[in-house]
């Protein structure tokens, strides 16, 4: 018999782990807990999970400043739970490594969703997908080919570059700044208005209407999340 996922909830409010047990347990997940920063650099280093919940508001460390040592303790999706709903929380979160960002209160079908999108991405970056298809749209990664109902489409390189680390990320969002580093380099990183002239240009290519997109979508004043393969 296979052991169930492991998932760590770094929550300092019993009530909210509590929550989070009865939602996640019956999905075939084992939840560990840590109350404090402290406590969930030692439980991720000696519970091995596959997947870190971490809330902002802990005692001892703004959950802010534990992402990047968690991640380099044990670099497995994580997904922030915080009652923090402003853009620059989560812009940050996400440039510090955060993988996805859910905004308290929320509903048990979108956290289970957003942890299934994660876990499917994590499996993805282990083992490479050659060739992705969402809906009508292929991208053949290695040639770099891009076909939409059977017909090819022509991207320029910095177009494919940029098709192709959105749809590496499927269901994930990239901030401005994440995109603009991996496509055009550090010194780009403050360029939003040139990336949206580039994603302007892309789904006008990729998209049915560009003003209604399917695949590309934004994340106002995040940036932008490639839609989810499933």
């Amino acid at each position: 018999m296979t052991r169930p996922h492991r998932l760590l909830v770094v929550e300092d409010e019993v009530a909210i782990r509590r929550l989070l047990k009865t939602i996640i347990t019956p999905e075939g997940w084992e939840m560990v807990e840590a109350t404090n920063a402290a406590e969930a650099l030692n439980v991720a280093r000696q519970a091995l999970p596959e997947l870190i919940l971490l809330d902002l508001g802990l005692p001892d460390l703004d959950g802010l400043d534990l992402i990047p040592a968690l991640k380099r303790e044990r670099p497995v999706p994580l997904i922030v739970l915080s009652s923090r709903d402003r853009e620059q929380d989560k812009v940050l979160a996400l440039d510090l490594g955060a993988d996805d960002y859910v905004t308290k209160p929320f509903s048990a079908g979108e956290l289970m969703a957003r942890i299934r999108t994660a876990q499917r991405h994590a499996i993805q970056q282990v083992g490479g997908r050659p060739l992705l298809a969402v809906g009508n749209l292929e991208i053949d990664m290695v040639n770099r080919h891009v076909q939409k109902a059977g017909k090819r489409l022509h991207l320029s390189p910095t177009e494919f570059d940029l098709l192709r680390l959105l749809a590496q990320h499927a269901g994930r969002i990239l901030t401005h700044a994440q995109i603009l580093k991996e496509v055009w380099g550090p010194a780009k990183v403050e360029e939003v208005q040139y990336l949206r002239v580039y994603i302007r240009q892309l789904r006008q290519k990729i998209e049915d209407d560009p003003n209604a997109p399917v695949f590309v979508l934004t994340e106002p004043g995040i940036g932008y999340r490639f839609a989810d393969a499933g």
